[in-house]
């Protein structure tokens, strides 16, 4: 397991804590089913997976969804929403991370938010599919989604739903990023030295 120095767990912990606060910030989409929310909770993990490294991000997520769940509870009793907003998440910042890693320039960075756009669009369609939409149904007690029924939600709302939350991250992370560009550098810069 990485080790983190203190200012790394300090900026783990605060950022985590502003994620949690903009995840409470959400809100739905009009032509999308009203359970689907967009938040910008995942930003603050990006710039700690920046920063810090990949660790570091999925620690936010992890600590972002535990505050959440604990706080606010779940309607199946389980964080099956939880889980899924926390897998959600790491394919964003994941790929958006080790895109950027090679690719250490504006130009790379919006390749690597498109990256993150499509993995986690095309990733959590396939998981709602096969784990979360079925967990949803077995928590609450609700009949089974039919195959066909299933495969209808995922194209017309969760699939387009996830590009168009990947979208507005993007273009929120990158009106941010071209300002904080120099800074997250130099914070690297620490952090390696």
């Amino acid at each position: 397991m990485k080790k983190f120095s203190v200012k790394a767990m300090v900026s783990i912990g605060m950022l985590s804590s502003i994620s949690y606060v903009l995840m409470l910030l959400n809100f739905p989409l009009p032509p999308f089913p009203k359970f689907l929310m967009v938040d910008f909770s995942d930003i603050p993990a990006l710039i700690a997976a920046l920063i810090f490294g990949p660790v570091a991000g999925i620690l936010v997520e992890f600590l972002k969804n535990t505050l959440d769940y604990f706080m606010t509870g779940s309607d199946t009793g389980v964080p099956v929403g939880h889980a899924a907003n926390f897998v959600a998440g790491v394919l964003f910042i994941l790929p958006t991370y080790y895109i950027y890693q090679r690719m250490k320039s504006n130009r790379g960075m919006t390749f690597a938010l498109v990256a993150g756009t499509a993995s986690m669009a095309i990733l959590m369609s396939v998981l709602n599919y096969y784990v979360f939409l079925p967990a949803y149904t077995l928590f609450l007690n609700m009949p089974a989604m039919s195959g066909p029924e299933a495969r209808a939600m995922i194209v017309a709302g969760i699939l387009p739903f996830n590009f168009v939350k990947g979208i507005l991250m993007s273009v929120i992370f990158m009106l941010m990023f071209t300002r904080m560009k120099t800074w997250i550098e130099r914070q690297q810069t620490f952090k390696s030295a």
